[in-house]
C-alpha cells in the first residue's frame, strides 16, 4: 500500500489513484458526514447536555464529544452515561430525550468544513457518482444536509439505520456501492477516522481521510489511509 505522505502530488489525489490502479478506474465516491463534511460537535454538545440536564446529571464538554462520536448514537449514549456515572438504566429516557433535542437543534451549532462544497463540486464534474454513508440516524442526516446546502450532491444517503450494522463493519460500505452500480474497487470512501479505514479496506474500497475531524483522539494516518487531505477541494 501507498503511504498516505506520498499521495499529495500537484495533480490530485484521485488522478493519482487513478494511475497507481491502472485501468481501475474510479467511478463513484462515499463521504462520511460529521467530522468530514460538517463539524457537528456543537450539535452533539447542546443535545447532549439538554438531554444529560434533565437527567440531573453533569454536562460533558466538546472534547470527550470529539473522540466518543463517530460510532453511532446508541453508542454515544451508552458512553456519555458511563462518562458522568449514569445508571445504564436510564438509557433508554436518555436516547428518547436525546432524539427529541437533537431533533430541535440539527444543524443549529454546525459548520460546514472549508473546502466541502468546492470539492464536491469538483467530483461530480469528474462525473463521479457520489453517496453520503454515516453512522448518524438517517432522518439527522438527510435534514443536515438540506439545512447546510449540501444535499444536492449525492444521488445516495445512508444512516446508521440503514443497514443491519454500522462501520466499522464493511456491509454499510458494500450495500452503498450497490446501490450506486459500482464495485468496491471502483469507489472510493472518503471519511474522517479509523472507523472509515478500516470499513473500507475490509469492503476492498480505496479511501482517503481528512486530517481534522474526529479520530478518537488519535492521528488518522495511524490509519493508514491511502491519502490524507487537509480539504475536500484538494481531492
Amino acid at each position: 500500500m501507498t503511504s498516505a505522505f506520498n499521495l499529495r502530488p500537484n495533480k490530485g489525489v484521485i488522478q493519482s489513484l487513478q494511475a497507481q490502479r491502472g485501468n481501475c478506474m474510479l467511478r463513484a465516491v462515499i463521504v462520511d458526514l460529521d467530522g468530514t463534511m460538517v463539524d457537528t460537535v456543537g450539535d452533539f454538545e447542546l443535545a447532549l447536555n439538554r438531554t444529560l440536564a434533565g437527567l440531573a446529571l453533569p454536562a460533558v464538554d466538546k472534547s470527550f464529544i470529539s473522540r466518543t462520536v463517530g460510532k453511532g448514537s446508541e453508542h454515544l449514549i451508552r458512553s456519555t452515561l458511563a462518562r458522568v456515572g449514569g445508571d445504564a438504566n436510564l438509557y433508554e429516557a436518555a436516547w428518547s430525550a436525546y432524539q427529541r433535542h437533537y431533533a430541535d437543534i440539527n444543524g443549529s451549532c454546525a459548520q460546514v468544513y472549508p473546502g466541502v462544497d468546492e470539492g464536491l463540486q469538483q467530483l461530480r464534474s469528474l462525473g463521479l457518482h457520489l453517496a453520503c454513508l454515516t453512522n448518524k440516524p438517517g432522518a439527522f442526516a438527510r435534514e443536515l444536509l438540506a439545512r447546510k446546502g449540501l444535499a444536492g450532491h449525492f444521488s445516495q444517503v445512508f444512516g446508521g439505520d440503514a443497514f443491519e450494522r454500522k462501520k466499522p463493519d464493511p456491509l454499510p460500505l458494500l450495500k452503498a456501492c450497490e446501490a450506486l452500480g459500482t464495485s468496491p474497487a471502483q469507489t472510493l470512501m472518503v471519511g474522517d477516522s479509523s472507523n472509515d479505514a478500516q470499513a473500507a479496506r475490509a469492503a476492498g474500497c480505496p479511501v482517503v481521510l481528512v486530517s481534522y475531524g474526529y479520530n478518537h483522539g488519535e492521528p488518522v494516518a495511524s490509519a493508514q489511509p491511502d491519502a490524507v487531505v487537509d480539504r475536500l477541494d484538494e481531492l
